[in-house]
């Protein structure tokens, strides 16, 4: 099977490429800055690292990129150029979830031969919120065991299902070190994780058998959160609430 998966959803640019060789698969991967440079390295990496291994667009089963949640921007770039791409060659897209690709991210770094594995997948959302998702892994399948949610960071607990080991991995431990609940963190093995495109690589086939790819033209971000920015009336209440709890 022959895959390539995008990801800009987040702080980096992540590719990667399957293909299927005589002596087994062989994956190979890009990761550069994201951001606004994303947008014009995306399709130029791509086509280079698809000359570099003699594949054609057309020999793909099917081009996958992190649907979401993300930045915004990000997630637009990757879901046009990952239409453009397999409009072009007649090829299926599949939508990845991006927090469950934080959590096949986190396990295979961290506990890749773990027959049972529980994992919270957490990215940071900005705005002083975060998106977060619980996903258990067992005999090789991933089931869903909380729906993604936005929240602020002070109102996340983690809660293990059962006994199997637990994972908390994602992109928000810097950026809220002092929110995070500390026994929810202490009650778990913390890894540093994001959305990668091997991790998609990864998750791709047995997505695949669900049926998930799509026509390139039905391809959509998922964004859960409905707005960018907060208005400016937020931001002046935010001001006004801190202004009022140092107030002597």
């Amino acid at each position: 099977m022959n895959l390539l998966a995008l990801d800009t959803g987040t702080e980096f640019l992540s590719i990667a490429l399957r293909t299927d060789e005589p002596h087994g698969s062989r994956v190979v991967e890009h990761q550069s800055a994201g951001g606004a440079k994303a947008s014009t390295d995306l399709i130029a990496a791509v086509l280079q690292m698809l000359a570099d291994a003699g594949v054609r667009l057309a020999d793909l089963d099917a081009i996958c990129f992190g649907s979401g949640p993300g930045s915004f921007t990000g997630l637009r770039t990757a879901c046009s150029v990952v239409q453009g791409l397999a409009f072009g060659a007649d090829v299926p897209v599949l939508p990845v979830d991006s927090l469950l690709a934080v959590a096949e991210d986190a396990r295979f770094r961290a506990q890749p031969d773990a027959p049972m594995l529980q994992v919270t997948a957490l990215l940071d959302a900005r705005m002083d919120e975060m998106y977060a998702a619980r996903y258990r892994f067992e005999s090789g399948h991933w089931q869903t065991l909380s729906a993604r949610a936005l929240l602020r960071p002070e109102d996340w607990t983690a809660t293990p299902a059962d006994d199997a080991p637990h994972v908390v991995a994602g992109n928000v431990f810097a950026v809220y070190a002092d929110r995070l609940s500390p026994a929810s963190l202490q009650a778990a093995q913390v890894v540093p994780a994001l959305p990668m495109a091997a991790a998609m690589l990864r998750l791709a086939p047995a997505l695949l058998t669900q049926g998930l790819a799509v026509d390139a033209a039905l391809a959509m971000p998922s964004y859960i959160r409905d707005k960018v920015a907060k208005t400016t009336a937020e931001r002046e209440a935010e001001k006004a609430a801190v202004f009022a709890a140092t107030a002597p």
